[in-house]
């Protein structure tokens, strides 16, 4: 290992610079630097090598190409241990650089700005620095390479120990470091591009398939830029580790929430509140989702969000102990009252009058998330990992019109039943497989969930209607898969329950119309299945 001799400093984040700078230069390292890093330095009695000076060329085009030049990258890139390149920067006179610290031009946050241009975002794609730190990098056993200014103590406490010598083990680290810092935000670039062809798209724009889809939706290579938000005190389970990261190239987890009071959100919490969201997305009307284990406990709509509220709680007021609830509307004074009775682990809404605030004060640990109502994006994709490797999706949620929806029954549902028969179809798309949902016009009465035959998912709503004292009788259900045989469909007509909706498609759908044709239900198919595993 050579002595660290010359430092090539260009940083855009100026935490802690004075003090390494200093550092070096009293351990007799040259220092060259560029732009507003060199007038920074220069203020503060730094001595400094403009890096125009060592290439004598200026900076150009407002300062995007500063340390692009071989006079730069050559005293960067060259291998200490070949002779040839030893050779070659005499002939030039290039003077070896061994340590480099940058940092990047501040896409991320640039880009999270409301109201900011376009073309303010991408004036912060750096070019330069990556350039430079990809080649520091590169070279980690000629070259000290330094993104983070956490990391300046470190460095200046290596130098000073081994004379300059710094071991190559922390080399590497910083050069894998230095390598991640490139990569994401390289990704948080690639993300927000992505988002800006989203935003852009034409509402009545078609759908892409086929090849095209594919290859937008999941490129050969997929990238993410994720950032470490918040350290759980555990995953699932207390003996799993676990982390919370942002994405969304800063807009971050259900699209930037803000949490107003409560205890820290656990992993738990945070899957069944977004599954809470998504679902009270799918309709207009106020709807109060109450989510348990990433299942629905109950799901109501009214004239306001306290009547839709009481009616989701009667589905299973059991289950819905130490629950997430979810609404769509701003969450008002009245619906705190009544949620102060029951406890709950985290409501996720909007937003919050004061007097909802003031009430819902009283219960110090529960959790209160204010954030935009979900939607889909265009180029949305869900990630699931399994061993080795992940699983990727488009996701599941965005609205479903009905227009394709057929009636292969003797009886037309009536215009209540269709209704029903709307909220039970929304409702179970949020449902584990093998799903069935009973619900009224306005409510849910009995959840069928996870279970590994349909049959039984049937026996368990009804048998949890039962539970809550709720009559099934008049009610319609949702199955998010086809009846593969008639079983399923005669418990749910022996019980009352007069129409059915659910996808079609088994080899057996003469036989369950045949079946509801005999019990005088009403059935409509909507071509779409919605598993949820």
């Amino acid at each position: 290992m050579l002595p660290i001799r010359r430092a090539l400093i260009s940083v855009y984040d100026k935490r802690g610079l004075d003090d390494f700078a200093q550092g070096l230069a009293e351990l007799g390292v040259q220092i060259l630097s560029t732009g507003g890093t060199q007038r920074h330095l220069e203020e503060s009695g730094v001595e400094v090598t403009a890096v125009s000076d060592v290439t004598g060329f200026p900076e150009i085009l407002d300062g995007r190409v500063k340390t692009l030049h071989p006079r730069i990258h050559g005293g960067v890139l060259a291998d200490r241990s070949r002779s040839t390149h030893a050779a070659e920067l005499q002939e030039h006179g290039i003077d070896p650089i061994d340590l480099v610290a940058a940092n990047l031009y501040p896409f991320r946050e640039t880009a999270a700005q409301e109201g900011i241009s376009f073309e303010k975002v991408v004036d912060m794609i750096d070019i330069g620095g990556p350039t430079l730190v990809r080649a520091a990098a590169k070279n980690f056993r000629g070259v000290l390479v330094v993104v983070d200014p956490d990391d300046y103590p470190q460095v200046l406490a290596a130098i000073q120990k081994h004379d300059g010598e710094v071991p190559e083990t922390l080399r590497r680290q910083l050069a894998l470091k230095a390598f991640r810092h490139t990569q994401s935000y390289d990704a948080a670039i690639a993300h927000w591009l992505k988002h800006q062809l989203d935003a852009d798209a034409d509402p009545g724009e078609a759908e892409p398939d086929g090849e095209i889809a594919v290859e937008q939706l999941f490129p050969r290579h997929l990238s993410f830029d994720l950032v470490r938000r918040q350290v759980p005190r555990y995953g699932e389970n207390p003996h799993q580790a676990a982390a919370i990261y942002d994405v969304l190239g800063g807009r971050g987890v259900f699209g930037g929430y803000v949490q107003h009071q409560g205890k820290e959100l656990s992993y738990n919490n945070l899957l069944d509140a977004d599954a809470a969201r998504k679902m009270v997305a799918l309709f207009d009307e106020p709807t109060v989702a109450i989510v348990k284990h990433n299942n629905p406990c109950g799901v109501g709509r009214g004239k306001d969000l306290v009547q839709a509220y009481e009616r989701a709680l009667a589905t299973d007021p059991v289950s819905a102990f130490g629950s997430v609830v979810a609404v769509n509307r701003p969450f008002g004074q009245r619906l705190a009252i009544a949620l102060k009775e029951l406890f709950v682990e985290v409501v996720v809404a909007p937003e919050y009058t004061t007097g909802a605030l003031e009430e819902l004060a009283a219960k110090p640990n529960l959790r209160l998330l204010g954030c935009p109502g979900y939607q889909q994006g265009r180029w949305e994709v869900e990630l699931r990992s399994v061993s080795g490797g992940f699983l990727a999706q488009a996701p599941d949620g965005a609205p479903e019109s009905d227009e394709g929806w057929t009636c292969p029954t003797r009886r037309e549902p009536t215009d209540e039943e269709r209704q029903a028969l709307e909220l039970a179809w929304k409702v179970g798309r949020y449902v584990k497989s093998n799903a069935i949902v009973l619900t009224r016009r306005n409510r849910t009465l009995g959840i069928g969930a996870g279970q590994m035959s349909r049959v039984d998912s049937s026996r368990l709503a009804l048998r949890k209607a039962a539970d809550a004292g709720l009559d099934p009788r008049g009610a319609v259900a949702a199955s998010d898969a086809f009846f593969p045989f008639r079983d399923a469909l005669d418990e749910l007509a022996e019980a009352g329950i007069t129409a059915v909706i659910q996808p079609g498609g088994s080899k057996r759908d003469d036989e369950v119309v045949s079946a509801a044709d005999e019990a005088g239900l009403a059935m409509l198919l909507t071509g779409r299945r919605h598993f949820r595993h």
